[in-house]
């Protein structure tokens, strides 16, 4: 054991001296650099719809959303709406995942549904060539990937608006990639407390995701909630097939928000539902070798080239970058 740690401190050190590092180093250690650890996810810009907002800009992204993605350990490239497709394509290949936030524009034909629908199909084309993509969908998010699956909105009133409610899974979370790595006592939690904040007026229902061969074909139901209709509607699924994952609860709010005029849970074991949630898709990001053609443009692309607008005074969110 001692004379393999000599040789391989010995290979270390003539790496640094003479930078010729790629022959020395173990087959295993150069296994471990396809592992992207610096994950870049686009956040894609959501249209403003409230109109004590548009003063700011035509498009935001609230900061909570940057915040879970950063705590996951991966960076944001804001992904603004009304480019090119060559342009779009470019920053798919830039970078390592996508999230579909929350919102309130038409899913068929708006800006938001338009653009999304281009990464969805190259996250589809890429994935089926071994390139590995993940997508995120959260509330509308969700709501949106099931539209460009079905081919069509199934969209029907399932109200759970300002309510935190715990999950009725469908089938063994720990079968699932969402859940399996989540320890039993947070899995019994998700189950049993009110740890998913939903703030929604419609949803997909499980009885028309079931009769929708499409939906069926692509995706798995993880859970389901009641709506205050009674409706039974769908609230976690993920792709059967490709890495994609859609919640129509928010874990962001769990850890960054706070208003407390809504139902935001921060108990101990909502915070490490969005914790561990959060970590799950950029491991799934760190899957994606896209980068950057060079450095400079890959710093001109981040969320740090913007400043956050406080707006907490008129939003239930404390902070949103504005475009």
């Amino acid at each position: 054991m001692k004379s393999g740690m000599l040789a391989l401190n010995t290979l270390l050190f003539s790496c640094v001296i003479t930078g010729v590092c790629s022959a020395l180093l173990p087959t295993r250690l150069q296994a471990d650099a396809q592992e992207n650890n610096r994950p870049i996810i686009g956040i894609l810009t959501q249209e403003i719809s409230d109109d004590v907002m548009k003063k700011f800009g035509k498009t935001y992204i609230p900061a909570s959303y940057v915040q879970y993605v950063e705590s996951g350990g991966a960076r944001v490239m804001p992904v603004k709406l009304n480019q090119s497709f060559a342009e779009h394509e470019k920053i798919f290949k830039s970078i390592n995942g996508l999230l579909l936030i929350g919102g309130a524009v038409d899913l068929e034909t708006s800006d938001f549904a338009h653009t999304a629908e281009i990464y969805f199909k190259l996250a589809l084309k890429a994935n089926d060539n071994g390139d590995y993509f993940p997508i995120w969908g959260t509330c509308l998010g969700l709501q949106l990937l099931t539209v460009l699956v079905a081919g069509e909105n199934l969209l029907t009133r399932a109200t759970a608006e300002n309510v935190s409610l715990p999950l009725t899974f469908t089938e063994d979370p720990l079968l699932s990639r969402m859940f399996k790595s989540f320890p039993d006592k947070v899995l019994k939690a998700l189950a049993t407390e009110p740890l998913t904040g939903n703030f929604h007026h419609y949803g997909v229902t499980a009885e028309a995701f079931l009769n929708n061969q499409k939906l069926n074909d692509f995706f798995s139901i993880l859970s389901t909630n009641i709506a205050e209709n009674g409706s039974k509607f769908v609230s976690t699924m993920e792709g059967k097939k490709y890495p994609f994952y859609g919640v129509q609860w928010h874990p962001e709010v769990n850890r960054f928000q706070w208003d407390p005029n809504y139902q935001f849970p921060h108990s101990k074991n909502a915070v490490r539902v969005s914790s561990l949630l959060a970590e799950f898709f950029v491991n799934e990001a760190r899957r994606s070798l896209h980068r950057f053609s060079q450095p400079e443009e890959e710093i001109k692309a981040l969320i740090y080239n913007y400043s956050p607008v406080y707006v907490g005074n008129i939003t239930a969110y404390e902070l949103s970058y504005f475009f």
